[in-house]
């Protein structure tokens, strides 16, 4: 009988001793309440005693960031449409305490405020918003969904609307819908590019017409000022020629005086060429295209050159004079 009590006394002191020791594993904390009541004890990771029969470990939970997946749910938009939103929300737990003593179903009572979350935020916004919105969603989603769970020792780290999908037939009208954009875009831009290919043949047409009056008028211009300097030019040469003409002329009665005066003789030479010119002058008028006939009275000669004979005569005496 003594054996007996023994064995029992062994059986439970071992039973207890191996309940005294809990090994936590990395990442998770636990809960430790001594008989029924929670004293703020709290085991991290690694090996830890407790008091067997008096303390229990009553709740044993991860600390890493968890993700939450929220199935499709309906939703009903601001113009009333019905849409399916699901979502995935990712979350960690900051304060064992209140998540375990605060809230009874700390995961049911997570799904139940996203979804409460996501339709509040639907039916604010009209269909085409859900989809042009989604970042500024998740943003709004996020923050009222940390605030709200801030008391359950939750943190929200992120939430992302995975899928937003409108019922079939609002599919087909949106489809419609798109297509009949894209055909006025398309035929906006094809009136846009025609109207912009006139604009561009009328404006290429009217420069163009713009340079060839230019050029014209600059032709004109260097034409006029061409005939002009061609003008300036020949008047400049004629009397450059004419000053010429003039200081030959002058240049040959200076030394045909000055030979008279110191050649006597020299009158009968000079009286020769005067008359041999005078010939030839006749000549170069018969021969002209354009001469006329002119009558000269052989008789004449002698007389003609007796003139100048007399003329020449009396530039001497007025050479001599001098």
């Amino acid at each position: 009988m003594e054996q007996f009590f023994l064995l029992v006394f062994l059986a439970l002191g071992g039973s207890g001793l191996a309940g005294s020791v809990k090994v936590i594993n990395q990442g998770n904390e636990a809960l430790v309440e001594t008989l029924g009541k929670y004293n703020g004890r709290k085991l991290d990771a690694g090996l830890k005693f407790v008091i067997p029969f008096l303390d229990k470990i009553s709740y044993q939970e991860t600390i890493r960031e968890k993700v939450l997946d929220i199935p499709p749910q309906p939703c009903i938009t601001r113009d009333n449409v019905a849409i399916s939103v699901d979502a995935v929300v990712y979350w960690r737990i900051m304060d064992l305490e209140k998540a375990y003593y605060k809230v009874e179903d700390l995961k049911s009572a997570m799904v139940n405020l996203v979804l409460t979350q996501i339709r509040a935020e639907m039916g604010k916004l009209e269909l085409d918003q859900t989809f042009t919105a989604r970042t500024e969603i998740n943003e709004v989603l996020l923050r009222e969904l940390d605030i709200a769970t801030d008391p359950w020792g939750v943190k929200v780290t992120r939430v992302e609307l995975r899928d937003i999908s409108p019922s079939k037939a609002v599919q087909d009208s949106m489809e419609l819908q798109m297509t009949a954009e894209r055909q006025k875009r398309a035929a906006i831009l094809t009136s846009e590019g025609e109207r912009d290919s006139a604009i561009n043949s009328a404006r290429g047409k009217a420069e163009s017409q713009v340079l060839d009056a230019e050029a014209r008028q600059k032709a004109t211009i260097l034409e006029a000022e061409a005939q002009q300097k061609a003008i300036v030019l020949k008047a400049q040469a004629e009397r450059q020629s004419q000053v010429l003409r003039a200081s030959a002329t002058s240049e040959a009665l200076a030394i045909i005086t000055k030979t008279l005066h110191q050649d006597p003789n020299a009158k009968e030479a000079l009286q020769f060429l005067l008359a041999q010119n005078y010939l030839d002058m006749g000549q170069k008028i018969g021969s002209s295209d354009s001469s006329k006939v002119m009558f000269m009275d052989p008789r004449n000669i002698p007389a003609t050159l007796e003139g100048m004979r007399s003329i020449v005569a009396d530039g001497k005496n007025s050479v001599q004079s001098q």
